[in-house]
C-alpha cells in the first residue's frame, strides 16, 4: 500500500532540482532540498516516538522549515495539526488536550508559556524559530535525507483543523488524505495551473487557504511559489511583475487598491487573482477591474470541506457570487427545519456532499451527527441562494459565527470574558461589516445598575486570553439588549443597528 498524499504532492518531485520556494531575500529552495529537509524532520518525529495516526501540534511562524514539517508529517503518516500563531497559551492548552497531540512544536519565545501544557499532557515540547533554528532543527542535523514513506490510504487522517461554532469549544475537523487530494486535483484543473506558474504566497499556512489550497496546488502543478512570511505590500508589488497567480483574502486586495503604485502595468504578467476566506465587497471587484483589467475570481470553502464552489476561470466571474459547485461536489439549498430541498431561487441553508467533505469532528460524535447527515451531505451553517443562471450567492449564516480576515470567531468565547468584567451585567458579541476584514468584532455591553464600565480596562483585560484577531474593535454600552418574546437576544437587530459602524465616510 502506498501513501497517496505523499506520492501525489511530494514523491513526484523527489530528486528534482526544480525551483519550489523563492524567498524574500532572493534565495530559492528547490524541490530536492525541500524534500530532503522534510525527510530529516520525519526521522526526528519518529525518534520522538510519534506513531502513524498520532498528532503533532504546530504553532510556529511561517517559514520554509515550517512547510517542511507538513511534508514530514505526511511522509511519516502523522496527523498534522497547525495552530494560529496568535493563539494564547490557554487556547493552545485546549487544542493539545483535545487532540492528544504527542508533540508540541512552538517558537522559542513561547517555550516557557507552553511548558506547563506539555507537563500536564505529557506531550514533548520542541522549538522552531522563524529562521529555522531551535531544538527541533538541532535534532535534525545529521539525520538521513531519505525516509521510508509510511503506507497510508485515502481514508486515513492527514490533518486536524480546529474550527468554531457559536457556542462551546472549538471542534477538530478530521481531514483525510482523500479530502485533500480530491480538492487540490480539481482546483489545479479548474484554475488552469501548470508548472510554468509562479504563485504569490502571502497567506498563513495554519489555515486551509494557505496550506491545503495554495501549497497543495503548487505541489501538484509543480510550480514555484514566492514564499512570503506575511502579506507585505512592498514585496508583493516588487514580485508581482514576474508572478502569474495570487491567492488572497479581501484585505490583500483593498490594500493593493489603496496604493497608487499598484497599476495595470504592475499586474500585466498576472493571469489570475483569487479571493476567499471572507466576503469580497462588490465595490472591490469593480475598483480592481477598473484598475487592472482583471476580475477577481471568488470561491467558497470552509475548514470542513476545503473548496466547494468557484467562479469560472473561463467564463463570467460574477461579483457578489461564489460561482458554481466544483466537479464532484453536490450542492443544494434546503429548509433548515425540515431538510427538504428548496426550489431554485429560494434562500435556505447550504448543504454539500463530495470527496472533499471531512470525516467528522474529533471525539464529538453528537456534533458530527448534527452537521453531517447519514447520506453524506454536510450542513454548512451558511445561508445561500442559487440564481437563475446557477451562481451561488452567500446571503448570511444561520449561526452567529464571525469571519474576520478569513479567521473564524465564535462570539460565546468573547462574551464569557466580557461578562466577568467589573460593571458588566451582560454582553452580546456581533460581527459587523468592515471594508478590510469583511467583518470585525463588536461587543455590546449592558452595565450593572449604577455602574460605568471602564471600556479601555475591559479591552486590556480580555486581550490576555484572546488571539489578536478576536479582539473587539469597539465596545458599546446600551441600556438593554433587544430580545424576543422568549427572552432570546436578537443579534440580527444589533447587526442591523451597527452595520454602518465601519462604513467609509
Amino acid at each position: 500500500m502506498a501513501n497517496p498524499l505523499y506520492d501525489t504532492f511530494f514523491g513526484r518531485h523527489q530528486g528534482k532540482e526544480t525551483p519550489f520556494l523563492e524567498l524574500v531575500d532572493g534565495a530559492t529552495i528547490n524541490h530536492k532540498a525541500y524534500l530532503e529537509l522534510a525527510a530529516q524532520y520525519a526521522h526526528v518525529l519518529t525518534h520522538l516516538g510519534v506513531q502513524p495516526g498520532e498528532r503533532i501540534a504546530v504553532q510556529i511562524a511561517k517559514s520554509p522549515q515550517a512547510l517542511a514539517i507538513y511534508a514530514a508529517c505526511v511522509q511519516a503518516g502523522i496527523v498534522f495539526l497547525p495552530l494560529n500563531t496568535a493563539y494564547t497559551a490557554d487556547e493552545v492548552s485546549y487544542f493539545v488536550q483535545n487532540s492528544g497531540a504527542r508533540v508540541i512544536l512552538c517558537d522559542g519565545r513561547r517555550y516557557d508559556a507552553l511548558t506547563p501544557i506539555a507537563q500536564t499532557t505529557g506531550a514533548v515540547l520542541e522549538t522552531m524559530n522563524s529562521d529555522g533554528s531551535g531544538s527541533f532543527a538541532s535534532r535534525a542535523e545529521g539525520m538521513p535525507t531519505t525516509f521510508e514513506t509510511v503506507a497510508r490510504s485515502e481514508d486515513d487522517l492527514a490533518a486536524f483543523l480546529y474550527t468554531s461554532g457559536t457556542t462551546g469549544r472549538s471542534k477538530g475537523a478530521m481531514l483525510t488524505q482523500g479530502n485533500l487530494l480530491s480538492n487540490s486535483k480539481v482546483l489545479t484543473s479548474e484554475w488552469a495551473f501548470t508548472s510554468k506558474d509562479v504563485l504569490l504566497h502571502a497567506l498563513p499556512i495554519f489555515h486551509t487557504h494557505g496550506l491545503f489550497v495554495a501549497t497543495n496546488i503548487s505541489l501538484f502543478a509543480g510550480c514555484k511559489m514566492v514564499f512570503m512570511p506575511k502579506f507585505d505590500l512592498d514585496v508583493v508589488l516588487d514580485r508581482m511583475p514576474t508572478a502569474t497567480v495570487m491567492m488572497g483574502v479581501p484585505t490583500f486586495y483593498t490594500r493593493l487598491l489603496e496604493d497608487p503604485r499598484f497599476t495595470k502595468n504592475v499586474a500585466q504578467n498576472m493571469r489570475l487573482f483569487i479571493s476567499g476566506s471572507a466576503p469580497l465587497l462588490a465595490e472591490t471587484h469593480v475598483q480592481f477591474e477598473k484598475r487592472t483589467g482583471h476580475r477577481i475570481l471568488e470561491r467558497y470553502g470552509m475548514t470542513e470541506t476545503n473548496m466547494n464552489t468557484s467562479n469560472p476561470y473561463a467564463g463570467e466571474r460574477r461579483a457578489g457570487t461564489v460561482g458554481f459547485p466544483l466537479p464532484g461536489v453536490e450542492l443544494k439549498i434546503t429548509d433548515s427545519k425540515t431538510g427538504a430541498t428548496l426550489p431554485q431561487g429560494e434562500i435556505g441553508q447550504i448543504e454539500v456532499r463530495g470527496p472533499n467533505v471531512f470525516k467528522g469532528y474529533w471525539q464529538m460524535p453528537e456534533k458530527t451527527a448534527e452537521e453531517l447527515r447519514e447520506n453524506g451531505f454536510f450542513i454548512t451553517g451558511d445561508l445561500g441562494q442559487i440564481d437563475q443562471d446557477g451562481y451561488l450567492h452567500i446571503v448570511g449564516r444561520n449561526k452567529d459565527l464571525i469571519i474576520s480576515g478569513g479567521y473564524n470567531i465564535y462570539p460565546k468565547e468573547i462574551e464569557l470574558l466580557l461578562d466577568r468584567e467589573a460593571g458588566v451585567l451582560e454582553s452580546a458579541v456581533i460581527g459587523v461589516p468592515h471594508p478590510d476584514f469583511g467583518e470585525t468584532v463588536v461587543g455590546i455591553l449592558v452595565a450593572e445598575p449604577g455602574a460605568e464600565p471602564d471600556l479601555d480596562a475591559i479591552k486590556q483585560n480580555i486581550s490576555a486570553s484572546l488571539a489578536r484577531f478576536k479582539h473587539p474593535q469597539k465596545l458599546i454600552v446600551l441600556p438593554e439588549l433587544p430580545r424576543n418574546t422568549m427572552g432570546k437576544v436578537q443579534k440580527k437587530a444589533l447587526r442591523a443597528q451597527f452595520q454602518d459602524l465601519f462604513a467609509p465616510a
